[in-house]
């Protein structure tokens, strides 16, 4: 059997040691539940788990070592495993996030756990493992599944059969209770100040610790003070620099609006409204309270869909007329 342990987690001593009590037992649940923010370790947890479990298999002709199974488990090129992404509905097909980066698309709307993916994972279980003792079904964002999929998956969680089904949620609350009821819930937290430099530190992201203001944003998810690292290394220098104060008069505010909705796509332009928010709010407390629900309503109009020029002029507008 493949030695495999939860090591390469950092923190969540809770969801380590009900894992492992889990293991131990022998006691694997037919569903869990991973809650907790993004980017504190839920995947790397399913991933270790899922080595562990794949670990064990009765067969030695189908034993292999730890690097091989681990790199197989990590491309997702297991026969026993399915992991399942949001993904963008694109002229018929569907594309995950890093599938619809690499051909360059782009989309206004957010990439969604689909009906079609729920049906292929009742297809996925109806056949019996391949290699491992049993099958495994991973679900990133399962809490972007529409009620159509989530009642779909409730009749698969019911009747698993040899497998083991992990969905990675926000929390409890962000799924339909039905859902809930049929899933062993392992709760995530945030990381501490030097946990996060740790874990930052061991994926060769050091230069992350020297920028307070994403460390801030974070609010300890190692995962998403990198991803906030890279949105702001892909804003344009001399744009993010006229973004440091607001508007000081009509004629910038337009300017500016203008500048945001041309280089920046949605998704992008929803991570700079937060982005200054936390700015503005570190930089200017005395006036932070007028101009943050202007940003905050920003937020609302790009996700109706609005046109995002028009947001962010009447939004710096608004900015532009609080300081007159």
């Amino acid at each position: 059997m493949v030695s495999v342990s939860f090591d390469r987690l950092v923190g969540q001593e809770t969801a380590i040691a009900l894992l492992n009590r889990a293991v131990a037992q022998e006691r694997i649940a037919p569903a869990y539940l991973f809650a907790g923010p993004d980017g504190v370790g839920r995947r790397l947890a399913a991933e270790q788990l899922v080595e562990l479990l794949f670990s064990q298999s009765p067969s030695p002709a189908r034993s292999e070592d730890t690097d091989t199974l681990r790199r197989r488990i990590h491309q997702r090129n297991h026969p026993d495993l399915l992991w399942v992404e949001p993904t963008y509905l694109h002229q018929g097909n569907l594309l995950t996030v890093a599938e619809a980066q690499e051909k360059g698309i782009t989309r206004k709307s957010p990439p969604q756990i689909r009906l079609d993916q729920v049906r292929q994972i009742a297809q996925f279980l109806s056949r019996p493992p391949l290699e491992a003792p049993r099958a495994m079904v991973v679900m990133e964002a399962a809490q972007t599944m529409a009620e159509g999929a989530a009642n779909a998956l409730l009749k698969t969680l019911e009747e698993p059969g040899q497998a083991t089904i992990i969905l990675l949620a926000p929390g409890p609350q962000a799924l339909l209770p039905t859902l809930v009821s049929r899933c062993q819930t392992i709760p995530f937290g945030r990381l501490g100040p030097e946990e996060m430099a740790a874990v930052l530190t061991r994926v060769g992201r050091a230069e992350v610790l020297n920028y307070p203001q994403i460390l801030a944003m974070a609010q300890g998810s190692p995962g998403q003070a990198i991803e906030a690292y890279q949105q702001l290394e892909a804003i344009p220098p001399d744009l993010l620099e006229s973004l440091k104060a607001p508007p000081n008069s009509l004629r910038q505010a337009l300017e500016q609006g203008r500048q945001i909705a041309k280089a920046l796509d949605t998704e992008s332009q929803l991570w700079m409204l937060d982005y200054l928010l936390n700015y503005y709010w570190s930089q200017f407390p005395q006036d932070s309270a007028r101009w943050l629900p202007h940003l905050e309503q920003a937020k609302d109009y790009l996700r109706r869909f609005v046109q995002p020029r028009l947001v962010w002029e009447v939004t710096f507008m608004h900015l532009w007329q609080e300081q007159s």
